[in-house]
């Protein structure tokens, strides 16, 4: 499609597009748009929001990119492209200036603001959560936001910030949700569809690069499903059964077989971009042998072979990838030419021009670089992000052949490869060993393939004792997880809330979670009712406004009287004693009403007609409130426990049935973060005001790192000396009075303080050379600017929120922390 001319790639896009925008837009792509992506972009144009389920790879992104070109196009609109990390924020910031300019792109990750004002932002979810509730002034003219990688708002620990966007965004802006493919996509649309308006559900189950799965077993890659002719549905590779039946333990080399194969690689053959088996291998106890798995350079050296690189192995251990890099360098292989190793050489020299020559051996810069001019490397949290982007960058030009990576470099970064392999299909989740679920493998596996330059992916499963087939294939065949909701309020969420809506919208807000939607799906419609009939309320309201008095009052009046003449007039066995009295009820309504101020205005029956409209409307609404308090309220019913802790702390202050904030309360809302009450009790409280620069780093990090399950802390002469043991003292006391007070009022409680970082981060804001700091903090380059990268976060938050001295020292400790490797780390 390249070769042909604009106007050529034009009419052959009409031919399949109904319309314009779309048909211009999918014209000017390197390739044919996909059906999915087409149905996305042309619900775009009809002016609907639309959820776009894909499998990774797919292009989802092609249709938030056709939201950006569609404000583009329109004067003073505004698109945010929003994901859940900062990589990704980063990778596609660069992509979209390409495409559109620096002047026309911003960036703002919390620790990165470039051309925040530009029509096009890319942002973390959190940064357009606290835009939302700071009703910051870049909201004015937004018409598309793209969510990246909505599935994360199943994540525990911050999935509630993507359900707080998608529920605050102005009613006028479009939403576009990017996801994985999920088992439920309809069920959220139809959640989007109830609190967003009219959005469309597109789910696409086919990838762009079909998937070929095999099982590597010594040096052959034998087909995980037997896809011969003639069946209909694919069937695990028979011979793999009979290898698991024989005990899992014997395999008959076939060596005429193997003395066939082609000189290229071994048991397997490349034809017409199908996979095939070679010759016949009956497993059996006859002459059999043990099945020994290939090392590592032999599985390398097997895939260069077959021309199966460039390849991503799957090991879930950081000790391990780098034990891989290492022992594919020991063996002497070498994926790269001369002219290849020359550019690895001068990316590296540029990209990290910037790291200080004292620090490059406390790095291992030297191995590193070896290890990429030879075309392998390592990519997980504990690189650091510098080194990490340099492979990202290499793996993508395929200069660097051969990765080794933990899951994390699955969740988004654009980093598509030939081949997966996965040497084992369990990992440890911090307790236990555990088989991975289909949702992991379908987005490990997901990697493999690379759009216009494979005609197929291929994902490898290497063999073991305990590989059980049918197993595989199944993970294989599920592409399907469901996405549940892990929504909960937070105090700083409620305290946000409140100040906008007041505690009874708040409530009401909250039923319209994704979380009650699943919980009550019936709850988020009637919630829904409530919302757009409070909003018609206020337009009836303005409507009857009377320039003589409260028309609100007025009507009220003669509703009570209408009410009661009714009453009156159907209740004809009612006693004399009681028809008196509603007389005199009657007699005392009229004189009121006579005598109200509103009564003698010119427009009294127009103003009355709204007013009847209004009260109808409200006996309605209320009618439906009622209904929704007798509905199991579960996310609801957590708020009111929140802002009870809330009342108890005085953050929120109860004045005849009004819910406002107290001065801690505002202060408050700019605090973010699990530690949000503890935080704004400290800082109310005066707990850190005697604190020097680097103390209050080490405490700040304390109160953001989480420790490994085997970190048992530095313990008392560990801690930095001075104020700091104190006041980590009076705050772990501080902690323990508020979890106390949190399960008092049913809720869950924070996880206790950690100091194990706080000697580490107290000597590097005291400006101690990096080998001193990692080797006290016993932490890899990447965890430790990870750490730091959080602790700047709090102390910035700290600097905005506390007293003048406080903030001031904060400042003085953020500028301590960022410098030297964290200050070049960009993400």
């Amino acid at each position: 499609m390249s070769s042909l001319s604009p106007a050529e790639r034009f009419a052959r896009a009409s031919e399949r597009v109904s319309h314009p925008r779309t048909a211009d837009f999918a014209a000017s792509q390197r390739f044919e748009l996909d059906e999915f992506q087409i149905a996305g972009c042309q619900a775009l144009e009809e002016g609907r929001s639309v959820l776009v389920a894909a499998p990774t790879g797919a292009g989802k992104t092609i249709v938030g990119e056709f939201a950006i070109h569609l404000a583009m196009l329109e004067p003073g609109e505004k698109a945010f492209y929003t994901t859940p990390m900062k990589a990704l924020s980063n990778q596609k910031f660069r992509e979209l200036v390409d495409v559109y300019g620096a002047g026309e792109v911003g960036l703002l990750t919390g620790d990165t603001n470039i051309n925040g004002s530009a029509r096009i932002v890319v942002m973390t979810t959190e940064v357009l959560r606290n835009m939302l509730y700071a009703d910051s002034g870049a909201l004015r003219g937004l018409r598309y936001v793209i969510m990246d990688e909505v599935h994360y708002l199943a994540d525990r620990f911050r999935g509630a910030v993507w359900e707080e966007v998608i529920i605050h965004l102005p009613p006028s802006v479009r939403l576009v949700s990017l996801s994985a493919t999920v088992s439920n996509a309809e069920e959220f649309g139809d959640w989007l569809d109830t609190v967003r308006g009219d959005t469309a559900v597109i789910v696409s189950e086919t990838r762009p690069v079909p998937l070929e799965q095999h099982v590597l077993v010594r040096g052959d890659l034998l087909p995980l499903f037997d896809d011969r002719a003639g069946v209909a549905t694919a069937q695990v590779n028979q011979e793999l059964l009979r290898m698991r039946s024989a005990g899992g333990t014997t395999y008959e080399n076939n060596r005429r077989a193997q003395a066939g194969r082609s000189s290229r690689h071994a048991g397997y053959e490349v034809q017409r971009g199908r996979s095939s088996q070679r010759g016949s291998r009956p497993i059996g106890n006859t002459h059999a042998q043990r099945i020994e798995r290939l090392d590592r350079p032999e599985v390398v050296a097997l895939l260069e072979r077959a021309n199966l690189l460039p390849a991503i192995f799957f090991i879930f251990s950081r000790v391990g990838c780098d034990a891989a890099v290492q022992q594919v360098r020991r063996s002497g292989v070498r994926l790269t030419t001369p002219e290849e190793r020359d550019e690895i050489r001068r990316v590296v020299e540029e990209r990290t021009r910037s790291l200080l020559e004292e620090d490059l051996s406390v790095l291992g810069f030297w191995d590193w670089r070896e290890n990429l001019e030879r075309g392998v490397a390592a990519h997980h949290a504990g690189l650091l992000p510098a080194f990490k982007e340099v492979v990202e960058e290499l793996f993508q030009r395929k200069l660097v052949k051969a990765v080794f990576a933990t899951e994390t470099l699955a969740l988004g970064i654009n980093m598509p490869a030939r081949t997966v392999v996965l040497e084992k299909l369990e990992k440890f989740n911090g307790e236990a060993r555990v088989a991975i679920t289909s949702g992991e493998y379908t987005q490990l596996t997901g990697r493999a393939g690379r759009r216009g330059i494979d005609v197929e992916g291929h994902a490898v499963i290497q063999w073991t004792a305990a590989l059980e087939p049918q197993s595989v294939a199944a993970l294989a065949s599920r592409r399907t997880y469901p996405l549940n909701s892990s929504f909960r309020p937070t105090y700083n969420m409620a305290v946000n809330l409140i100040d906008q809506f007041g505690r009874a919208r708040s409530r009401e807000i909250l039923e319209s979670s994704f979380a009650q939607f699943q919980a009550d799906r019936a709850v988020v419609g009637l919630a829904r009712q409530v919302r757009e009939a409070d909003e018609s309320l206020a337009g009836y309201e303005k409507a009857m406004t009377c320039d003589r008095g409260d028309f609100r009052e007025y009507s009220e009046i003669r509703r009570q009287l209408a009410d009661l003449e009714k009453l009156n007039r159907r209740d004809a066995t009612a006693s004399r004693a009681t028809r008196e009295q509603r007389q005199r009820e009657l007699s005392g309504l009229r004189k009121r009403m006579q005598r109200h101020p509103a009564h003698s205005c010119p427009d009294r029956e127009s103003h009355a007609r709204w007013a009847e409209r209004y009260w109808k409307l409200k006996r309605s609404t209320d009618k439906i409130r009622r209904q929704i308090e007798q509905r199991t309220g579960t996310v609801a019913r957590i708020f009111d426990r929140v802002v009870d802790v809330l009342d108890a702390l005085d953050y929120v202050a109860e004045r005849d049935g009004v819910t406002t904030l107290t001065p801690a309360g505002r202060t408050m809302r700019r605090i973010y973060g699990e530690r949000d009450l503890l935080i704004a009790e400290c800082l109310r409280r005066g707990l850190w005001k005697e604190l020097d620069a680097a103390a209050l780093a080490a405490l700040a990090c304390s109160l953001v790192y989480e420790p490994r399950r085997d970190d048992a802390g530095p313990g008392e002469h560990g801690l930095p000396r001075g104020a700091f043991r104190k006041v980590l003292s009076d705050t772990e006391t501080l902690w323990q009075q508020l979890d106390d007070l949190e399960r008092d009022h049913h809720l869950p409680g924070t996880e206790p303080i950690s100091a194990g970082l706080a000697s580490a981060m107290h000597s590097w804001a005291r400006g101690l050379p990096l080998d001193r700091v990692l080797a006290d903090a016993d932490m890899a380059a990447g965890d430790f600017v990870r750490w730091s990268k959080q602790t700047i976060d709090l102390l910035d938050q700290i600097s905005l929120v506390a007293e003048p001295a406080l903030a001031g020292t904060a400042r003085k400790a953020l500028d301590a922390v960022r410098r030297g490797i964290v200050a070049y780390a960009t993400v």
